[in-house]
Order: structure tokens, then sequence, then C-alpha cells
């Protein structure tokens, strides 16, 4: 994996332009045997009307890194991926900086996966737990 870590990184940030991840500036930042991290910055764009991170762009920093994961680990080029469900516990408000979205497998199966995904602050604080299921589905040859 270390091998490939660059590679991998540079392949997911290059397919989220023009997309929802490049209007939120998500950049993938790191990779490992079992996990995708992203990261996001925390500004106005990003905000809810109490100048504070808006949880719905919590979510969707969340869902956009386990989607990948999904990808990356599944192999794409056999499967769609897909997000089935998601849910969050926002456990503290952030106004600056950036958000950290560390996506870890909890179950790989054939067909549907469930991932955790820890969001936190720069000093590491969490800020958000969410979990994801996504599905796997075959590409026709």
């Amino acid at each position: 994996m270390e091998a490939h870590k660059g590679k991998i990184l540079q392949v997911c940030n290059q397919v989220s332009k023009g997309t929802l991840m490049e209007t939120l500036d998500i950049e993938y930042v790191d990779v490992g045997e079992n996990f995708l991290t992203a990261r996001m910055p925390v500004g106005p764009k990003v905000y809810q009307p109490d100048g504070v991170l808006h949880g719905g762009a919590t979510v969707a920093l969340a869902e956009s890194v386990g989607s990948a994961a999904s990808y990356i680990f599944l192999d794409g080029n056999e499967f769609f991926i897909r997000g089935l469900e998601i849910s969050a516990n926002h456990v503290k408000g952030i106004k600056e900086g950036f958000v950290y979205a560390k996506a870890a497998i909890i179950h790989k199966g054939r067909t549907t996966q469930l991932w955790e995904i820890k969001v936190t602050n720069e000093n590491g604080e969490l800020i958000s737990n969410c979990k994801l299921t996504t599905i796997a589905l075959p590409k026709k040859k």
C-alpha cells in the first residue's frame, strides 16, 4: 500500500474535479491498509447561519471519504459504489481551520460494507462520528 499511496491519493483528488467534493474543497490526504482520510476547510462556504460548520457539510465529507474508500478497497473497476445509509452524531462545533474525516472499514462484505468515519479537528478532537453503509454493484461487462 505504501508504494501506491501517492498514486491512490492523486486519483481520488483527480476524480473529484467538477463534483461536490471540489465545491466543498475536500482533499484526500492519507491512505493506509484499511482507511482513507480527507480534509475540508471550515469557513463561510460550509457554515450554518450562526457561523459554525453545517452538519450537512460534515455528512457530505463523511459520505465522500467512505464511498471513495469503498472504491479503493473493492476494485472500483469491477463495481459501482453507492451509499445506502449514513448517520451522524455531531458532538462539537467548529468555526475555522480544517476537519479531517477518516473512514475505517468495520465490515467488508461482498455486497455491502460498513464504514466508521470519525471527523476531527486539527487537534484530533472529535467533531462528528458517522457510520456509512455502502453497496457494491457489479458493472456489466
